[in-house]
C-alpha cells in the first residue's frame, strides 16, 4: 500500500506495466465505474493525488466490462506513469494501430 484515505487505498500491483504504476481502489464495493458515478468521481480524484506527485505524463484509466478489459469486478483506477518510447500502447493510439496492422500481415 502506498497511500490510504478513509474512502480509498492506493497500492502497487504485481506485474506493473511501467515503473511507478499504482491502483486506486475505493473501500466501498462498486463493480464498475458506471454503477455509482459519485464513487467513481471521488476515486478518480484520489487517483489524481499520487498522479500529481509523480510529476510526469501519465494515464488515469478505468475500464467497464470484460470487452473493455475489466478483469476484476471492483472499481479501480490505474495511475500509469508514461515516458517517451516506453513501448506501452493503448488500444486507440497510433502505436497500437500500427502493431495490429503488422500482426495481420504475418
Amino acid at each position: 500500500m502506498v497511500r490510504a484515505w478513509d474512502d480509498a487505498l492506493a497500492i502497487v500491483p504485481r506485474g506493473g506495466v511501467t515503473a511507478g504504476r499504482t491502483l486506486v481502489i475505493p473501500r466501498r464495493h462498486v463493480e464498475t465505474a458506471v454503477i455509482a458515478p459519485a464513487v467513481t468521481a471521488w476515486t478518480m480524484a484520489r487517483a489524481a493525488e499520487p498522479g500529481a506527485d509523480l510529476g510526469c505524463d501519465l494515464n488515469l484509466v478505468t475500464s467497464v466490462g470484460a470487452t473493455a478489459t475489466q478483469s476484476v469486478g471492483h472499481l479501480h483506477v490505474h495511475v500509469v506513469p508514461r515516458a517517451a518510447g516506453d513501448g506501452l500502447p493503448l488500444p486507440w493510439t497510433p502505436q497500437e494501430s500500427a502493431r495490429a496492422a503488422s500482426a495481420t500481415l504475418t
